[in-house]
């Protein structure tokens, strides 16, 4: 039997890189609890890395 796939919003994305970065779970227990592969879980957090500067960038403001 195929196993479906969850496909995650990115504010559940960055929920669960929230719980390992700032509460310090292991990234075996988030896995394994939320049966994602670490590959995953390392992709989402590079991801987050790469473009977190996109959340202090000015919106709509040209003038600065």
């Amino acid at each position: 039997m195929k196993k479906t796939r969850k496909h995650y919003t990115g504010e559940e994305k960055v929920a669960i890189l929230r719980r390992h970065l700032l509460e310090k779970e292991p990234i075996s227990t988030l896995c394994d609890e939320l049966g994602l592969q670490p590959t995953v879980f390392y992709r989402w957090q590079k991801a987050l890395f790469e473009n977190g500067a996109a959340a202090f960038q000015a919106k709509g403001r040209s003038d600065h």
